[in-house]
């Protein structure tokens, strides 16, 4: 199990500031932590890359589009835009050492257009990702395209849509990133789900229901990780959480309150008890 932390409970940017934080994470057993890649901010990735060397700590990054960055836009300048902003968020990727760049980056977060997905926005998305999963795979890295539920996009909201859009494009470069929280709301039968998709899973995101502290909610995690381990899936697992720490990010997941008491809660009682669980699966 390698075992990583989302950044987004306490930023959407890492400074020196916050350095000290990643001495903690690395302290409470992490292999690696995720961050955010976003176009607009300051370039600090390489002062970040060193941060994480002394530390020991690996990284994998996620890209979250807006709507000048859309995929499945009927505007072809607003699709080529999201091209050269995933093309960016691989390159940034791959100067961190990233193997995995995952997200909803099949099309915008939160925007809808009041109909089920079509298939010439489905034909758009394949083009912008077939594209830079060419330019993932010739970097070193892979894709994870993350299906959400049906409040937060419309394109891909299950596992199965998720896994059609990859089996679309055809690229090695392309697969899934499986999450527990949209799973829960949206998935029948969670173990069929990953079985289905299989060795496609190239991420994976451990969240509650609620978006607190894993193993306080309402996920099964028994049944997910029994069936992670029943694909012989090995690559990265990472706690994702989110909090009002972060008043840019927050009200874009409606997180109007707290989850966890602490962030202390989240990750380190976290990784202990999904490591538990985990190490539970496997002995049966």
């Amino acid at each position: 199990m390698r075992l990583g932390m989302n950044l987004l409970l306490w930023t959407t940017y890492l400074t020196r500031e916050q350095f000290g934080l990643l001495k903690s994470i690395k302290k409470a057993g992490f292999d690696g932590v995720e961050i955010l890649l976003n176009v607009t901010i300051p370039d600090n990735y390489k002062e970040v890359k060193t941060c994480l060397g002394d530390l020991g700590l690996e990284v994998t990054t996620i890209a979250v589009l807006d709507a000048s960055a859309n995929p499945i836009s009927s505007d072809s300048r607003v699709r080529q835009e999201a091209l050269d902003q995933l093309r960016w968020a691989v390159d940034i990727s791959a100067e961190l050492g990233s193997e995995v760049l995952g997200g909803p980056f099949h099309s915008t977060h939160r925007a809808f257009s009041g109909m089920p997905p079509s298939d010439e926005e489905l034909t758009w998305c394949s083009e912008v990702l077939g594209a830079v999963a060419r330019h993932a795979g010739q970097n070193g890295v892979t894709l994870a395209v993350e299906s959400l539920n049906r409040f937060e996009c419309y394109l891909l909201t299950t596992v199965e849509q998720a896994l059609q859009l990859v089996r679309r494009v055809g690229d090695s470069a392309l697969g899934i990133l499986y999450d527990t929280h949209h799973a829960h709301i949206e998935e029948k039968d969670i173990s069929l789900a990953i079985k289905r998709a299989g060795s496609d899973i190239k991420h994976v995101h451990l969240s509650e229901n609620h978006r607190g502290a894993p193993g306080d909610g309402l996920v099964d995690w028994k049944t997910t990780f029994q069936a992670l381990q029943d694909i012989e899936y090995d690559g990265w697992m990472v706690i994702e959480a989110f909090s009002r720490l972060t008043p840019e990010w927050a009200p874009a997941l409606r997180v109007w309150r707290d989850f966890a008491a602490s962030p202390e809660e989240v990750y380190e009682g976290g990784s202990r008890f999904l490591r538990e669980i985990w190490e539970q699966c496997a002995a049966t």
